[in-house]
């Protein structure tokens, strides 16, 4: 016991010291938790040497980390995505696999395990979630069209991953029977875990939920159950404790559980990567090979089998390169998949070791890709258009291009406000409609306006080419409404000055995000200048005031109206 103490001590407090090293250097904690792992084990100083010590470690951070994954997957999204994130999410997984199985089975050397090279084509499949959110989410794309792509096929992604778990025990006895055994199996669990789920947890969380130790020892309690009822099944117990989180996702109290748990599932995942980190022998040159290999391996076929199925779905050559460059790395899930096929000796630790190491790699990599995927972006486009790859600017001829006389108003930029401004033109007078003309490089964006007789120019509007072709020095009003954190290469004073380059004549109006940006707009040469906080200011005096003389309803109903049936293009 005093030995397991001392262990989590060295592993908590190094992987503290060196996951600040890491944030200092803008790279994923994960890095750092693995690094004081092979700091702390065998190939390191060897301060951690019970065998016991790393493996009771590893499993409880990776029942815990299964959990909080099976909390984080919305089942309603899944059933709510698009045809194309679905399409593309199928395809993805399915590729990558076939060719990862045929590549590795090529590449590997004789004599290892029967099972490599599945596992590490599966490990190539998944993406890590935690690095796509946190760079996304820093850079504002969460909500773009890219990232909702790249988040459709992450969620995707971990249901791949859920029913490769449930085949897993079995497959060195690959017998219909036994798989038809199996999948009965996780769905006896998941149908009994559902049920309790819908009528008897909400019950119980109901009466507890003014005790918060009584939710996490509850929310502890539950996975951890499942995970024996699923090892008592033949299945195991992280099959279990990820069924666990995927039952509660749903139910009104999953948001404060996740909450609760967090912080213990951090404290543990901190545990399972380091102790991960400790089985990693020193690097040999044919496991750093083996590692280069899965990790060009990953890279390319990102591209083969993200990047070309949403091309020929027709999304564009930057809305297609994004979520390949997004996904462009190893999921932390991966490295779970392949310790759990050590486990069960499905897998040789050579093989999980460049796993490993691939996963350090491409982990660096993709976060200095993602950061930087719009220059990347821009510096692809050119090169692919000379191979012969088309753009949705690409027409045949004129009539086709949409771009016959100009328009009296140009957007530049098509995000949730020029859509409510379509929709309110709509509303108000459907006749102006043929005076507009849009500058957007977003697929659904270009083909949803298109069929409702819109002029759209498919361009970058950062590019001063682009606005050349679209014939603003012809327009008398020219409005820009993304906000500066949105654009890619530009922003809006920039825009104004170009548009001023080309038309000295049109009424210009641009967005400020802050106020400090409104005299540096006038200064470019804007006519007028929005800015949303002092709409939004005006809108809750209104608010207040009818708050005030008990006047809310009825002006609720004036909103209700105004929104009620509203044509938008974006949500």
């Amino acid at each position: 016991m005093h030995q397991l103490i001392q262990d989590i001590t060295f592993s908590i407090v190094t992987a503290w010291v060196l996951g600040v090293c890491a944030q200092f250097f803008r790279q994923p904690p994960i890095l750092a938790y693995l690094a004081g792992g092979f700091l702390l084990g065998p190939s390191g100083l060897y301060w951690v040497k019970s065998e016991e010590s790393i493996h009771v470690i590893s499993e409880l951070g990776l029942i815990l980390m299964l959990f909080m994954i099976g909390l984080e997957i919305d089942l309603k999204k899944i059933i709510r995505a698009g045809a194309v994130i679905i399409g593309a999410s199928v395809i993805q997984i399915a590729a990558t696999c076939i060719l990862g199985v045929g590549f590795f089975w090529l590449v590997l050397p004789l004599g290892g395990a029967r099972w490599d090279p599945l596992y590490l084509a599966i490990a190539a499949a998944l993406s890590s979630t935690v690095i796509i959110v946190k760079v996304l989410y820093e850079k504002r794309e969460l909500d773009t069209l890219p990232g909702r792509i790249t988040l459709g096929v992450l969620v995707l992604q971990d249901l791949f991953a859920i029913l490769f778990l449930a085949v897993q025990p079995n497959l060195d006895n690959l017998q219909i029977g036994i798989l038809a055994l199996s999948i009965g199996r996780v769905f006896v669990l998941v149908g009994a875990a559902m049920v309790i789920s819908r009528f008897v947890l909400p019950w119980i969380f109901h009466r507890i939920a003014r005790s918060p130790e009584l939710v996490l020892v509850g929310a502890l309690a539950w996975c951890f159950f499942l995970g024996e009822v699923g090892e008592r099944l033949h299945l195991s117990r992280e099959m279990g404790a990820l069924i666990a989180g995927v039952a509660i996702s749903t139910f009104p109290y999953a948001l404060d559980v996740t909450a609760k748990v967090t912080t213990l599932r951090d404290f543990f995942i901190t545990l399972f990567f380091v102790a991960l980190g400790m089985t990693i022998p020193l690097p040999t040159p044919s496991i750093i090979g083996l590692a280069l290999v899965i990790s060009t391996f990953l890279l390319v076929s990102r591209f083969a089998t993200v990047f070309l199925p949403l091309y020929f779905m027709r999304q564009g050559l930057r809305a297609s390169l994004l979520p390949a460059i997004n996904l462009s790395q190893m999921s932390e899930f991966s490295l779970v998949l392949i310790q759990v096929g050590v486990a069960a000796g499905h897998t040789s630790t050579q093989a999980a070791s460049a796993a490993s190491l691939a996963f350090v790699i491409l982990a660096v990599l993709s976060t200095f890709a993602i950061t930087q995927s719009d220059p990347i972006t821009r510096a692809l486009i050119g090169p692919l258009k000379r191979l012969g790859f088309r753009d949705l600017d690409h027409k045949h001829d004129e009539a086709e291009d949409g771009h016959g006389a100009p328009r009296r108003i140009v957007l530049l930029g098509f995000f949730r406000t020029a859509s409510s401004f379509l929709s309110e033109m709509h509303r108000k007078n459907p006749a102006m409609i043929e005076q507009v003309g849009v500058i957007d490089f977003n697929p659904h964006v270009y083909q949803t306006l298109t069929t409702k007789g819109v002029q759209v120019t498919y361009g970058d509007i950062s590019n001063p080419d682009t606005l050349v072709h679209s014939g603003i020095a012809h327009a008398e009003i020219v409005i820009s409404t993304v906000p500066d954190y949105l654009l890619k290469g530009t922003s809006n004073e920039k825009l104004v000055r170009k548009v001023r380059a080309q038309n000295t004549t049109a009424k210009v109006i641009a967005v400020a995000d802050v106020l400090e940006d409104v005299q540096r707009l006038y200064a470019a040469g804007a006519d007028y200048v929005l800015s949303s906080r002092i709409v939004e200011a005006r809108e809750l005096m209104t608010i207040i005031e009818a708050a005030q003389n008990d006047l809310l309803p009825d002006l609720r109903a004036k909103f209700d109206a105004r929104i009620d049936r509203r044509e938008e293009v974006l949500p």
